[in-house]
């Protein structure tokens, strides 16, 4: 890419997009374009096609989704397939009407099947079963993957399918609803914390700048006790989903996005697959530390970081979700990139960030 190309990066804000822009930025590309969700809706067709009219943009990540958590995959299932295939329709069908040169889709991990072989390698992809809670959500992300791979095999063009792992970061979503797990748990640990100590004002400060379920900073205690209870956090015990044993990895989200910006920089399709191949699929790449943890090992870890003195406990009668995902990055070694840092690491560096 060159240094004053028009590179447009689709969720600018999210926990992804506004690392990919950071990372960019650092790197001297001086012609960034993003737009917000109220200046452009990803979902609406006629709205995309008027901004890429507009703008030309010449290279394209594709980082704006729908994403969420076990439980709001769960509850949110039509939303998590049909708004993941609008965006994914109306983003790349109009890259591909305007000629951009290169396109990066980010997918995830969860496109593997419940009970891949571990670490999962490129090639188990639609080998067996999805996992049921985020069947919707993958199946989004597995068509987005074969639109680019079948984009480049008809008409020649260069987009790269990246399936990150499970990322955390700056700018992550701590909604207790709709959050991944790494977040949820952080301002889970963090409010039991501070309901423990007594320190209300804390609290108080947390909702008004996250409100959960519209009880806010200003609502009523008793309000406030109640909506904490509801999600586990008691004066003296907090109460997680499941039972503590699934394994998961986990990828600081800005070392993600300096694995894209790797990727767009030095990686092209051919590069994706073996030359030769008499089938050529599976040419998606994973962006991966293959080091995993188990759930509650990280919440004990968080424990730790936080200071929480009080009970930690898991509600067995609750979901687990896949029980193993490991991803192999050994393609995107070969390729050139690695992970530096741990989640001993980021957990400091993620719950430093929440506070401030």
């Amino acid at each position: 890419m060159e240094k004053n190309a028009k590179i447009y990066v689709a969720g600018h804000r999210g926990l992804v997009g506004s690392a990919i822009w950071k990372n960019l930025e650092a790197k001297g590309y001086t012609n960034l374009v993003g737009r917000t969700h109220k200046e452009v809706d990803l979902l609406d067709g006629a709205a995309v096609r008027q901004f890429f009219d507009a703008e030309r943009p010449e290279y394209v990540f594709l980082a704006a989704a729908f994403v969420g958590g076990i439980m709001a995959n769960n509850i949110y299932r039509a939303d998590f397939i049909y708004k993941n295939l609008q965006i994914q329709q109306n983003v790349i069908g109009e890259s591909f009407r305007h000629g951009v040169k290169k396109l990066l889709f980010l997918g995830s991990t969860c496109i593997y099947p419940r009970d891949a072989e571990q670490p999962m390698r490129e090639e188990t992809l639609l080998t067996s079963p999805l996992e049921y809670t985020n069947e919707p959500y993958a199946i989004a992300k597995i068509a987005g993957l074969k639109m680019c791979e079948s984009f480049n095999l008809q008409y020649g063009t260069n987009y790269i399918a990246v399936m990150p792992t499970n990322l955390y970061g700056p700018n992550d979503n701590f909604d207790l609803e709709r959050s991944h797990v790494l977040p949820a748990m952080i301002r889970k640990i963090h409010l039991a914390h501070r309901l423990m100590e007594g320190d209300w004002q804390a609290i108080r400060n947390d909702l008004a700048r996250r409100p959960v379920e519209c009880v806010g900073g200003d609502s009523p205690e008793e309000d406030i006790r109640d909506i904490l209870r509801k999600y586990g956090i008691g004066p003296s015990e907090l109460t997680l989903w499941g039972t503590g044993t699934p394994l998961r990895e986990f990828l600081w989200s800005e070392e993600m996005a300096d694995a894209s910006v790797f990727v767009m920089e030095h990686v092209d399709f051919r590069d994706t697959y073996r030359e030769g191949a008499k089938e050529i699929r599976d040419c998606h790449i994973n962006i991966g530390t293959g080091r995993e943890i188990s759930i509650r090992k990280l919440a004990e870890l968080i424990v730790d970081t936080v200071g929480y003195k009080g009970k930690l406990s898991f509600d067995s009668s609750k979901p687990d979700g896949t029980m193993r995902k490991l991803t192999d990055p050994s393609k995107l070694h070969a390729l050139g990139w690695h992970h530096q840092i741990e989640i001993e690491e980021g957990v400091k560096r993620m719950y430093k960030w929440y506070l401030a």
